[in-house]
Order: structure tokens, then C-alpha cells, then sequence
């Protein structure tokens, strides 16, 4: 059995935006990044309001069940869509990522849900590799998997920004739920994409190493000022999650 051990958690809204679209939760049983979509109708109370109805649907400390979890993407889903102007004033439609840890009581016993829609990131760090665990719900991830465009030509694809599913872009929403394996001493990233476009994974996996390496070190915070001296084009959101066996 893994339990959690250590949270950290920090947000930061940048060099360049006047407001932080970001909202996040760190306390068990949720460790949790919505990122408000740039450019859409009031993207920080979508981000807001998703992480509400999870704050509200599972108290502190206590473990949710997987039903529960997809029940409470449904219903963020409902509560991001209804921010969305009338067809009568304007097509702007309100939405957010949404990506994270979720503690969880299965038959088997405790377990970690990961949970991802859109294209803020999970990964996983066993001490010596960095694994993105999450796949990007995004135009240019597509292009990659159907051999259309190299891992390089990502970061500098002009559809770069454009994601293929959201909280409150349609009346359903299509999400990625899977357990997440985890062993004593792993630990995990939570993050929007302003971390993800200011560093590459190989800088994020040592900043990481370094800061875990000293206990009195902030690893969140080390990630998220590395990110905004690097450029903080964007609002930057980091969870790190530490687990013991």
C-alpha cells in the first residue's frame, strides 16, 4: 500500500498575463491542476469552479471511490459549460483542463486515480527518470501519433495551443481515468503548461532531483520560479506529490 507522505504546491501568474487562469487543489484525497483555457469566456472561474466541485464532493483525508471521481468530472463538466455566454451574445465558451491525483478505496484497496483532460500534465519520478503519465489531449500530440510530425516539431507547431478536449466544451466530456502505480519513494508532478513550455522534461527532472535532494527545499517552488525567469509566458501551476510505502 502507498500512501502520501509530502505535498507541495505553488502557483504563479506569470511575466506576461494580468490574471492567473490556474486553480488547483493539494490535500488528500485530491492533488489536483485545472488550467482556464486562454482566449475562451472567463477562464479563471472555469478553472475555479471545476475545482470547487471536487473540494465539495470528497472531504479532506478521506479516500473516494472511482464512481465518484467520474461522477465529479460530470458534474465539474456541467458547472464549467454553464459559465458559457448565450448563442445570443457571443459563440465564447467557457472551459479548463483539468489533471491530477485522486486517492481512492478499490475491491483491491487503496489505490492512485490519475485523471486528465486536456493538456496539463501528470508525470511520475522514480529517482532516476522523469515519465510523463498523462497523454495530451491536443492537436499537435494527434499529428505526432499519426506519424504526421516528429517529437521536435511539437514545441514549435503553429496548432501547438490547440487542445481537443476541455471541461465545458461539450455536454460530455471524454476524460482519461487509469490507476497509477507508485512505490515507496515515488514521486509525482502535477502541473499546467506553463511549466511544460518554458522547461523541457530534462530541466524539470533536474530541478527536481536537486530539490528533493534537500529537505529544506520547496520542489514546487523551484519549478515554478524556474519557469517564470524562463520567459512565465503563461501562468505556471505545480503540485509534487511524495509517496511512501
Amino acid at each position: 500500500m502507498t500512501a502520501i507522505s509530502r505535498v507541495w504546491a505553488r502557483t504563479d501568474v506569470g511575466r506576461v498575463r494580468a490574471l492567473n487562469e490556474d486553480s488547483f487543489i493539494a490535500r488528500p484525497p485530491l492533488f489536483l491542476v485545472a488550467d482556464g483555457l486562454g482566449g475562451h469566456a472567463r477562464g479563471d472561474a472555469a478553472s475555479q469552479a471545476a475545482i470547487r466541485i471536487f473540494d465539495e464532493a470528497f472531504p479532506e483525508g478521506a479516500p473516494a471511490h472511482p464512481d465518484a471521481v467520474l461522477a465529479a468530472i460530470a458534474d465539474a463538466n456541467a458547472a464549467v459549460r454553464a459559465l458559457s455566454l448565450p448563442d445570443d451574445i457571443g459563440a465564447a465558451v467557457a472551459g479548463t483542463t483539468l489533471v491530477g491525483l485522486v486517492e481512492v478505496v478499490t475491491d483491491s484497496g487503496p489505490a492512485l486515480l490519475g485523471i486528465n483532460v486536456g493538456d496539463s500534465r501528470l508525470y511520475g519520478w522514480d529517482g532516476r527518470t522523469l515519465a510523463q503519465l498523462s497523454v495530451d489531449h491536443s492537436a499537435v500530440q494527434e499529428l505526432f501519433e499519426a506519424g504526421l510530425i516528429t517529437a521536435s516539431q511539437m514545441d514549435s507547431h503553429p496548432e501547438r495551443n490547440i487542445i481537443t478536449r476541455a471541461l465545458g466544451a461539450e455536454d460530455d466530456v471524454d476524460a482519461d481515468t487509469w490507476t497509477v502505480p507508485a512505490s515507496d519513494g515515488h514521486t509525482f508532478l502535477v502541473c499546467s503548461d506553463g511549466l511544460t513550455r518554458e522547461l523541457t522534461d530534462d530541466e524539470i527532472a533536474r530541478i527536481l532531483a536537486d530539490a528533493l535532494a534537500d529537505p529544506s527545499t520547496d520542489p514546487a517552488r523551484e519549478l515554478v520560479d524556474a519557469a517564470v525567469a524562463a520567459g512565465g509566458r503563461d501562468n505556471v501551476t505545480v503540485i509534487v506529490v511524495g509517496t511512501q510505502g
